[in-house]
């Protein structure tokens, strides 16, 4: 390996010519990189060495020989000695400008994702004394500091300009109070005035309580309590703005069912909630899930669940229409990413404090199911390379491809009546009964065969199967093998009322996900004559239909009466073919919020489902 040639101390004259991934300007010294610390590309400085490692040196801007027009006099006295803020020295218009180019470049060069729509960065309000949470290390005699990140030097801090007037005025009360402690952290609320240190300290000198376990933080009006080992945003003013935008570019409605998957303490998904119909929100840390629970014990259309997303996705009942997903730094695993594509939400927020993941995790999603249709960065961190974003992503259509796995004329027209683009593929199924199968088990499973037969050989889009079954004093009924089967049927079904069962099955072909559900309708035949019957036969329209007879056809005309779902009996429920569909994530083109297909009455009796 390559020794650094330089020194810690040796002082060179440089010229950084881009921006490293941490917010240090970059520069070259013979073939070898050099982390300038203050400094800006493009401009000419002095720099003196504060480290060496292996693969890098470290140097700080000693000299400024050709300045940048966009630096600045950095206000805080401790620049350049903590190294928490990175950018104090660039002028603020230009850290905007900054971040969204490192957005723009993690996104080309993890996600491989050009021409993508990157907004302006939103700026913060407050550019200074934003933060509501500062973490301190103790330094010597119980003064509190930060640690330079490249020489590990202790600098005692008096007051922080990053943080909000609450923290600093608990950290002078601090100050050289606390050598029984290695770490400190101080939350303040803003707008409440709460506050939390932990450790709990008994130095009597210390002027007011520490140890609490909660504090309460205010954002857009809403109170949050948040326990001490909660995740919660350090800047509130943002925060809101950031929920507010996550609102806007999913387009919430009151009909929305929204997944907020790592919720926190219940940060967006009790912003939101008054916009949509219902929240189901995600979140592993049990602490944080204490919080989100009493933050939310006031909404009724929030439902918290505390486990993994990855465990929690996969096993969702209902399909949201809408996501947000918030994870840490580190970004989603695989398998949260796989089942939200099986969810198929038709829009998603993906909010991210890393580019470089939030890219690698886009590419996943575009690649198999969605479209990126804008990146809005958020400046929740002025002053430090940091920055947020809400990525907008819409479901690509699926609904390109439908396929109806039946060559029953009946279910093409009433797929047709529902102005469906749709194709029909129909699977031959043995259809004879199983030992012992009732009739509802009978047309799940033949239903279910006709559907799984058809995907299998295709690679996306839905595909409906559907099987019927008439069903007088418990004996079941199919299609009649001749006329004479014709005939023994409809004399048996004549003036008597018995039942159509219909079972039916969709699959999404690209997951393999798939439901099964089965109704019942009553049906009483009127006592016809043996002339309208035969002429029935002659017509050929009873020989491929269960019971010989089929309850649209409008010369015979077969039915008295019936009760449930008149479209069941026709053999084909698109009620609940409808509710299967969006279930599974693919809301049908003519499935609107309350619509009820012609024929579809609220006494539709649903007998069961099968969802796997």
């Amino acid at each position: 390996m390559t020794r650094l040639k330089v020194r810690i101390g040796q002082q060179l004259t440089l010229t950084p010519d881009s921006w490293g991934r941490q917010g240090e300007a970059m520069a070259q010294f013979d073939g070898q990189n050099i982390f300038v610390l203050g400094g800006i590309p493009g401009e000419r400085v002095v720099v003196e060495v504060v480290s060496v490692r292996r693969r890098y040196a470290a140097a700080r801007v000693v000299e400024v020989l050709d300045p940048s027009p966009d630096r600045v006099s950095a206000p805080c006295s401790y620049y350049g000695e903590c190294t928490g803020c990175q950018w104090q020295h660039v002028d603020y218009r230009e850290q905007l400008e900054i971040k969204k180019g490192k957005v723009v470049d993690a996104l080309k060069r993890v996600g491989g994702l050009t021409g993508v729509d990157v907004a302006p960065v939103v700026p913060s309000p407050r550019q200074f004394g934003y933060r509501n949470h500062a973490r301190f290390t103790i330094g010597p005699s119980g003064a509190l500091g930060f640690v330079h990140k490249e020489t590990r030097r202790f600098v005692r801090i008096d007051r922080c300009m990053l943080m909000h007037d609450g923290v600093n005025e608990t950290l002078a009360g601090l100050q050289d109070r606390c050598s029984e402690t290695s770490q400190l952290s101080i939350r303040a609320g803003m707008e409440t005035g709460d506050r939390l240190v932990q450790p709990t300290l008994l130095n009597p000198d210390i002027p007011f309580a520490t140890g609490q376990k909660t504090y309460v933080e205010s954002v857009d009006g809403h109170r949050f309590r948040v326990a001490s080992p909660s995740f919660f945003q350090v800047n509130v003013e943002q925060t809101a703005e950031l929920a507010r935008l996550v609102s806007r570019v999913l387009d919430l409605s009151a009909d929305d069912l929204l997944l907020d998957a790592y919720t926190g303490v219940g940060t967006f998904a009790i912003l939101l909630a008054p916009s949509v119909k219902k929240v189901i929100a995600v979140e592993e840390s049990a602490a944080a899930m204490v919080d989100a629970t009493e933050n939310a014990r006031r909404l009724a259309n929030v439902e918290l669940i505390v486990g993994k997303v990855e465990d929690i996705l996969p096993h969702m009942e209902h399909a949201p229409t809408a996501a947000i997903l918030d994870p840490p730094r580190s970004g989603c695993h695989t398998r949260t990413l796989e089942s939200l594509i099986d969810l198929g939400p038709e829009r998603v927020a993906y909010v991210s404090c890393d580019p470089e993941t939030l890219a690698r995790d886009l590419k996943l999603l575009c690649d198999r199911a969605y479209t990126l249709e804008s990146v809005t960065p958020v400046d929740m961190f002025p002053q430090t390379h940091h920055v947020e974003c809400v990525a907008l992503l819409r479901r690509k259509n699926r609904h390109s491809r439908i396929v109806l796995a039946s060559a029953s004329p009946r279910r093409r027209e009433l797929l047709a009546g529902m102005a469906l683009d749709f194709e029909v593929i129909p699977a031959n199924v043995p259809e004879d009964p199983l030992p012992g199968e009732n009739p509802t088990e009978l047309v799940q499973r033949l239903s279910r065969a006709k559907a799984e037969k058809v995907a299998s050989g295709i690679d996306q889009g839905i595909v409906i199967g559907a099987d019927s079954m008439v069903v007088h004093d418990g004996e079941a009924i199919g299609k009649p093998v001749d006329e004479d089967d014709a005939r023994r049927m409809l004399r048996r079904l004549r003036g008597t009322q018995h039942q159509v069962f219909t079972g039916i099955t969709v699959i999404d072909a690209a997951s393999g996900r798939k439901s099964t559900e089965s109704m019942a309708s009553d049906i009483t035949l009127r006592s016809f004559t043996e002339e309208e019957m035969e002429d029935s036969i002659a017509s050929g329209t009873p020989m491929d239909k269960a019971g010989a007879y089929a309850v649209q056809d409008q010369v015979f005309r077969p039915a008295q009466s019936w009760e449930g779902c008149y479209t069941n009996i026709v053999g084909l429920p698109l009620c609940r073919l409808l509710e299967m569909a969006a279930k599974l994530g693919y809301p049908l083109p003519t499935a609107k919020s309350g619509d009820i297909p012609p024929g579809c009455g609220p006494d539709c009796s649903f007998l069961g489902s099968d969802a796997a």
